[in-house]
């Protein structure tokens, strides 16, 4: 109990104290400043009635879907990529790993400089291999913005998953391998046969990170679009953070958030029940 008393402390005055203070408030009509007075269930009265929120959880389940699964293929190439202990294999992980480590903020940034029409190198490559004229206003329209934050999601996340699968794939004992090798199956077969069974657990948990990740989305979208144009890229996380701090209704903005909360947990418990392994 003495070794995780400061971890206990830690959960509660970071975590627990936090949610309890946050369901408070959703029952309240809470401004940043000035007094307020309980309300009751009206913030979550009123989330049933809320258009644009509604629009957000919907552009975010997308979003979710088109990343989650290209993260999961490219994060699994690259494992096995890196797995063996083949000649610079070491710095093909650091490399394939570098641009989760630096961070959404800085690669969103980067990003921003480099979609600009003219001068972005995004612009600049897609003009040389003749598939646009370079003037591509990439972050002034919807479905352009998204597609291009999701391929810069795709290749900033993946090295993670790769992490993850490697050190799964590292422990599947090598006379599984030889075995099969033996019976004349091939790399394929070994792979659906072998790797991916084992990597059951490993891969569920990916998934796991990933769609979290991705419902609680807000980093890329803030720097590189603020929700524009209008809100055609606003996601849940970023139309919660306009309530509470744009337009100072923390109240409601902390009812959003038990709403999100629940639904989160609820396809976790999904996922993990679906991805289970079966005896």
């Amino acid at each position: 109990m003495l070794l995780t008393l400061p971890a206990l402390v830690f959960v509660t005055v970071f975590v627990l104290a936090p949610l309890v203070f946050a369901v408070y408030m959703s029952f309240t009509n809470w401004p940043l400043i000035g007094s307020y007075e309980l309300i009751g269930l009206g913030n979550y009265a009123a989330i049933a009635s809320d258009p644009v929120f509604w629009k957000s959880v919907g552009y975010t389940v997308l979003y979710t879907a088109i990343v989650t699964l290209p993260i999961l293929v490219l994060g699994y190439v690259l494992a096995v990529v890196v797995r063996a202990n083949r000649r610079f294999s070491t710095v093909f992980r650091t490399v394939f790993f570098v641009p989760y480590v630096i961070g959404l903020t800085t690669l969103s940034f980067l990003m921003v400089l480099e979609a600009q029409p003219g001068s972005g190198m995004v612009n600049i490559v897609l003009e040389t291999l003749g598939i646009t004229d370079g003037t591509t206003a990439w972050l002034a329209d919807g479905p352009l913005a998204t597609g291009l934050i999701c391929v810069m999601i795709v290749w900033a996340v993946s090295g993670l998953t790769m992490v993850l699968l490697m050190g799964g794939m590292q422990g599947i004992p090598r006379d599984v391998y030889e075995s099969a090798e033996m019976d004349g199956a091939s790399w394929w077969q070994r792979e659906r046969s072998i790797t991916i069974p084992m990597l059951r657990r490993t891969i569920a948990m990916s998934l796991v990170i990933s769609v979290i990740g991705s419902l609680l989305a807000f980093t890329q979208f803030y720097v590189l679009t603020r929700g524009g144009p209008g809100t055609d890229t606003q996601t849940v996380v970023m139309y919660i953070y306009q309530r509470g701090f744009v337009q100072l209704q923390l109240g409601a903005a902390s009812a959003l958030s038990i709403v999100l909360v629940v639904v989160v947990g609820l396809v976790t418990a999904a996922q993990f029940r679906l991805l289970r392994e079966k005896d």
